[in-house]
């Protein structure tokens, strides 16, 4: 092969790989949209059994600093430095129990995130309504700040979270939400010991646990950005996979 053959194959590959990655962004932005909706307690030292965080970090009533939102390794300011996302919209008190609601979108496809940071002393609240959202029911449309874009969260999204204190070992919920319909619902709990906590309630509702913990674990967003990105890389596929049996 002479060399101006090779320089021809060598700027052919150069060429179409930048084109292939291109192809695969403008095919995964075009598809329809993905939601996930993450259900975040904060930390608080009072009206939960965690073990003792600072002050600030451990103040249900204060998202800015807290440990699970505001603070380096929080939901919000993580997914705010995380160059793989973009911040849409922040909002207060989307309801009373909720303090702030943040949504994201992902960079390379039509994928968003909604993530409520609910306050302290609501963390009855939190898992209940994360289990409703598992189950696929109380579906609510939100608008997509600039756009005429609406979205389907809490029972109508496609990858629900919970991340916090794991108050289930504490108390039992009001009532356990059964599944609504056949639609297809993953989950991901961030909460210490949640497979033996969560299981049975999850199981119930219809959806299927992609990641849940058997031991003690810090619920910081770095862990759901990971999961996040093996879910939209759609590995493993969780309709056909044994993960999390």
């Amino acid at each position: 092969m002479n060399s101006t053959a090779r320089h021809r194959r060598r700027y052919g590959l150069l060429v179409l790989l930048p084109a292939f990655i291109l192809t695969s962004s403008l095919a995964g932005q075009n598809s329809p949209p993905r939601i996930v909706h993450v259900f975040v307690a904060l930390a608080d030292n009072l009206h939960q059994g965690i073990a003792p965080v600072p002050a600030r970090l451990g103040n249900g009533d204060h998202p800015a600093h807290n440990l699970y939102w505001g603070a380096a390794g929080g939901v919000k300011t993580f997914f705010v430095r995380s160059g793989a996302w973009a911040l849409l919209s922040c909002s207060p008190k989307p309801k009373p129990e909720v303090l702030e609601r943040c949504m994201f979108k992902h960079r390379q496809t039509n994928t968003y995130m909604v993530a409520d940071a609910y306050r302290g002393s609501e963390i009855r609240e939190a898992p209940f309504e994360f289990f409703d959202a598992a189950a696929g029911v109380s579906s609510e449309t939100i608008a997509v700040l600039g756009s005429a874009e609406t979205l389907r969260i809490r029972g109508g999204s496609n990858l629900v979270t919970y991340v916090g204190h794991d108050g289930l070992m504490e108390f039992q919920l009001p009532l356990i939400p059964k599944k609504k319909n056949d639609n297809h619902r993953d989950a991901v709990i961030l909460a210490c010991a949640s497979k033996q906590y969560f299981a049975a309630t999850l199981r119930t509702g219809g959806a299927y646990p992609l990641l849940w913990t058997t031991n003690l674990m810090a619920p910081e967003a770095y862990t759901l950005k990971s999961a996040l990105d093996g879910w939209i890389a759609g590995w493993p596929d969780s309709r056909s996979s044994g993960l999390c049996p």
